[in-house]
């Protein structure tokens, strides 16, 4: 299922500097925080520069399955690809369930460094590396995968008591 929404920001913006698409496909929560009575409504909002994409919201669930597509254009400088999650709610604000920010610099530049991936076969091309400084829970690769540039990534959400999210994110370059 493609489910490809933007809800603010245009793909057309700042033509001269657009180099590319990013497909974030959001897999996944695992222990997400209470936020509800028992449980929580969680979504997922994405920001890259001026553009905000979110995933639907999955009801009364700490481990919600979306297995969404999202799109979002990319534009020279890019920045970092920040996430929230939150907890939905009908009569008052959405509760925070933590954040972190996805440093697009390796995919991407992996991704220009190689040019057409349909000419190589399935390999390794880049990585980002756990750190102290982001919230990855293990190194994530950069990979061609059936001629495109794919990179699976494990999240701890920062400032929350608890949470992980799974995104697997493709680049999808300019057609030449």
């Amino acid at each position: 299922m493609d489910n490809f929404r933007s809800i603010s920001g245009s793909r057309e913006e700042g033509k001269e500097g657009f180099i590319g698409n990013l497909k974030v496909k959001v897999i996944k929560g695992t222990d997400l925080a209470i936020r509800d009575m028992m449980t929580s409504d969680p979504y997922v909002i994405f920001t890259l520069g001026q553009q905000t994409v979110q995933t639907t919201v999955i009801k009364s669930n700490l481990n919600p399955v979306w297995n969404e597509e999202l799109m979002l254009s990319v534009t020279r400088p890019f920045g970092l690809l920040n996430l929230k999650v939150f907890d939905y709610d009908l009569f008052s604000s959405d509760d925070i369930m933590g954040e972190a920010d996805i440093d697009l610099h390796p995919l991407i530049t992996s991704a220009m460094a190689y040019g057409d991936p349909s000419m190589f076969d399935d390999m390794q091309i880049g990585i980002w590396m756990k750190s102290q400084d982001n919230a990855l829970i293990d190194d994530s690769e950069v990979k061609i995968v059936g001629g495109k540039v794919k990179q699976e990534i494990l999240i701890k959400l920062q400032n929350v008591e608890s949470g992980e999210l799974e995104l697997a994110l493709e680049w999808m370059p300019l057609e030449s």
